[in-house]
C-alpha cells in the first residue's frame, strides 16, 4: 500500500503562520520535503527519526529540478511512507503543488492539500498594505513575476491588466521589474501609480520600499534589493504611511542571539519577537541529569525531616518533582517543611505542582534569600537545597553560619549545548548580531567554550545583555563588557531592559 502525501503551505515566511493542520502534519511525517520559503523553524516539530530532504530553489539556481521533485515524492509514498511536502506560501498560488498533485495522481497516490497563507495577501498585510480598500480598491490579482520577457508571446493579457484590476501583486518579479513596468506603462497605468517593493515579508528582516511604477525598477536597482520580493501596484500602497505596523516594533531590525538551553529559548524568543526582533537560538548550555541521581534519593527518602526545602531555579523544581514521582513519592513527602523560591518564576514552577512557596526574596539571587530567610533559620534545622551541580556556594555557606545543616544536591547539571559553532561566530564577526543575551553564568562560560580563543574578541562585536548582577560579574571575569543588565532578574526584566537600550520605553 502507498503512503500518503500532504502538500502543505508553510506560508508567507513567519513561521507562526502555518495552519494547525499543517503543524500536526509535520509532526507525524516519515519524511518532509521542503523548500527555501519554508522556515526551518518548522522542521522543529518533526519527529526525530524524520527523514529531511532539502529542495529549494532560488532564482536560476536549483537544487533539484521540478521534475525530480515530483519523483521524489512518489518514490517515497511507494515506499509506504507519510510524506509532507512543505512548500512556502500556498502550494497552489505559484507553488506548482498542482504539477505534484497530478504527478501524485498519476501513480495512484493518495494526497491531500492544507492551503497557507499566500504572499500575495499577508506580505503587503505586514506592510500595512491592504490589497483592497474601501473606496479605493475593490479587486485585486496576483500575476507571476517570473515570466521570461524573450519569449515570442506572453500569456499576460497586459491590456486588460494594467488597468482593469485595481491593485496589482507580483510574485517573484523583482529581477524582471524593468519588463514589468514597461508593460504596465506601456498599456495605461500611469507611472505616477503607487508601488511597493516587499522583501523577506512577515520576517524581521523584511524590507519596504515605497516607489511608484515609473521608478521602481531604478529604486530597485540603486537599492540593491534582492529576491524572494514582491512587487504589488496600486493605491493601496500609499496606506503604508498611516498603517506600518510590523516594521514600527520597538527592535524590529535587531537581531539577538540567545544562548539559553534549547527547551528553555523559546520563553525568551517568543517576548522579544513580539517586539521584531530577529533571533538566532543558539544554545551554549544544555540541561541533563546529574552523574549520579544518589545523594537526591537519599535525601527524597528524607523529606518529611526537612524543615526547609530551597529551589534556586526552574529548572531546579521540575528536575526535583520528575524524580520525586519516578521513585514513587508524591507531593505529601514536603507536608512537614516550608518552601523557599528564588525568583518569581521558581515560585511559579512550584505552582504547577501545587506548593506554594512561603519565601520568595525581592532579589532574585543567593543573597536576597539569605536576607529573606534571617530570622527563620534556627539552629539545628535540616535544610534541602536542590540546585545544579554548577552553583556558587555562597548560599549553604550562608546558611551554615546561621547553624543549620545544609544537604546541597545536585538536581540537573549543565554541559556546553548544541549552537552551531560556525554560524555564531560567522554572525559575531560580520557584525550582524547586535545583541547577545546570557541567562546565567554557565550560558557565559560554555558559549565562550563553543567560540574558542576568539570568543571573547567576536562578543565585543556585540551588546551584551545580562539578566543579572551574577551573570554580569561572570562576564567581567572574562573581560566582556554589559551593556544591558536587567533591574528584575527575570526574563521579563532582561527584555524589558534591551527594549530600553534602544530608547523605546514599554508603555
Amino acid at each position: 500500500m502507498p503512503g500518503m502525501v500532504y502538500l502543505v503551505g508553510a506560508g508567507p515566511g513567519d513561521y507562526k503562520l502555518i495552519s494547525l493542520k499543517g503543524h500536526e502534519y509535520i509532526q507525524v511525517a516519515d519524511t518532509i520535503v521542503y523548500d527555501r520559503l519554508a522556515d526551518e523553524r518548522l522542521l522543529a516539530a518533526a519527529r526525530p527519526d524524520a527523514e529531511m530532504i532539502y529542495v529549494g530553489k532560488a532564482s536560476s539556481k536549483h537544487t533539484m529540478r521540478q521534475e525530480e521533485i515530483n519523483q521524489v515524492l512518489v518514490d517515497k509514498a511507494q515506499e509506504g511512507k507519510t510524506v509532507v511536502r512543505l512548500k512556502g506560501g500556498d502550494p497552489f498560488v505559484f507553488g506548482r503543488g498542482g504539477e505534484e498533485a497530478l504527478k501524485l495522481v498519476e501513480n495512484g497516490i493518495p494526497f491531500e492539500v492544507v492551503p497557507g497563507i499566500t504572499s500575495a495577501i499577508s506580505v503587503p498585510a505586514y506592510a500595512g498594505i491592504p490589497v483592497t480598500h474601501r473606496g479605493i480598491a475593490t479587486s485585486f490579482a496576483v500575476v507571476t513575476g517570473h515570466e521570461d520577457p524573450t519569449k515570442s508571446e506572453s500569456t499576460i493579457k497586459w491590456d486588460k491588466l494594467a488597468t482593469g484590476v485595481d491593485t496589482l501583486v507580483f510574485l517573484m518579479g523583482v529581477e524582471n521589474l524593468p519588463h514589468i513596468t514597461a508593460k504596465l506603462i506601456a498599456n495605461g497605468r500611469p507611472a505616477a501609480t503607487p508601488a511597493a517593493v516587499i522583501r523577506w515579508g512577515t520576517k524581521p528582516e523584511q524590507r519596504v520600499l515605497e516607489t511608484t511604477v515609473g521608478r521602481a525598477a531604478q529604486d530597485v536597482a540603486e537599492q540593491g534589493l534582492k529576491p524572494p520580493a514582491i512587487f504589488l501596484v496600486g493605491e493601496v500602497a500609499a496606506l503604508r504611511q498611516q498603517l506600518a505596523w510590523f516594521d514600527t516594533k520597538p527592535l524590529f531590525g535587531k537581531t539577538v542571539l540567545v544562548t539559553r538551553a534549547r527547551e528553555q529559548a523559546s520563553v525568551l524568543t517568543n517576548e522579544l519577537e513580539k517586539l521584531g526582533a530577529c533571533c538566532i537560538e543558539a544554545p551554549a548550555i544544555k540541561i541533563v541529569e546529574p552523574e549520579s541521581f544518589q545523594p537526591l534519593d537519599d535525601a527524597l527518602k528524607k523529606l518529611p525531616q526537612y524543615d526547609w526545602v530551597i529551589f534556586t531555579s526552574a529548572n531546579g523544581v521540575e528536575r526535583f518533582f520528575e524524580r520525586l514521582w519516578s521513585e514513587g513519592y508524591d507531593c505529601r513527602m514536603l507536608s512537614n517543611a516550608k518552601v523557599a523560591a528564588i525568583g518569581s518564576q521558581t515560585a511559579a514552577k512550584l505552582k504547577n505542582y501545587g506548593i506554594k512557596a512561603d519565601i520568595v526574596p525581592p532579589e532574585f539571587r543567593a543573597e536576597g534569600i539569605v536576607d529573606a530567610l534571617r530570622g527563620e533559620i534556627q539552629p539545628g534545622m535540616n535544610i534541602l537545597l536542590a540546585r545544579a551541580l554548577e552553583a556558587r556556594d555562597v548560599l549553604p555557606e550562608k546558611l551554615r553560619e546561621m547553624g543549620a545543616s545544609v544537604n546541597v544536591v545536585p538536581v540537573y547539571r549543565t554541559v556546553t549545548g548544541t549552537a552551531d559553532r560556525d554560524l555564531v561566530r560567522e554572525q559575531l564577526q560580520s557584525g550582524a548580531i547586535d545583541v547577545v543575551t546570557f541567562t546565567s553564568s554557565s550560558t557565559v562560560t560554555n558559549l565562550l567554550q563553543l567560540l574558542g580563543e576568539e570568543g571573547v574578541n567576536l562578543l565585543k562585536k556585540a551588546k551584551v545583555a545580562c539578566i543579572g548582577p551574577i551573570t554580569a560579574e561572570t562576564c567581567e571575569e572574562y573581560d566582556i563588557k554589559t551593556d544591558v543588565k536587567a533591574e528584575e532578574y527575570t526574563i521579563t526584566g532582561l527584555v524589558k531592559a534591551i527594549r530600553e537600550l534602544y530608547g523605546e520605553e514599554e508603555k
